[in-house]
């Protein structure tokens, strides 16, 4: 196991596992993924970190794997306020149910899906330390 990495800081990017994705991608159709890497990237259309997704506009129905740092409350701000506008956004992220972030954004104003077992990211050879859930944003009156 890669524990110099998992367990540390010096990542916060999780790439998002192509077969969770595609099972997803069945019921969504997604049109864009707002933060993404040009090397893997889950729609046509992506803001990568040069495009800063967070100072973009969100419309139609996006993906969403975000960074898991410190910054990872202002994408899910970022997510629930793009659906109170209209967008339809579903997000992978860790199941920190103890943070302010999914209080104020997720908890009472998402679908949120709990992911059985653990998720293994791309690149990674085993699977994540952390448990992780998919949030869907989709309502107007969010």
């Amino acid at each position: 196991m890669n524990t110099e990495v998992m367990f540390s800081s010096k990542t916060d990017l999780w790439a998002t596992p192509s077969d969770f994705f595609n099972s997803v991608a069945e019921e969504f159709p997604f049109t864009l993924d707002v933060c993404a890497l040009p090397d893997n990237a889950k729609c046509e259309k992506f803001f990568s970190p040069v495009d800063d997704g967070l100072a973009q506009n969100w419309e139609g129905v996006c993906w969403m794997n975000p960074p898991y740092g410190r910054v990872i409350g202002k994408w899910v701000q970022k997510a629930y306020e793009s659906a109170k506008h209209g967008a339809i956004v579903v997000g992978l992220l860790p199941a920190r149910t103890d943070t302010k972030w999914f209080h104020d954004y997720i908890y009472g104003k998402a679908e949120i899906r709990f992911i059985r077992g653990r998720l293994k990211f791309g690149g990674c050879a085993n699977s994540a330390p952390f448990p992780s859930m998919l949030v869907i944003w989709k309502n107007k009156e969010v």
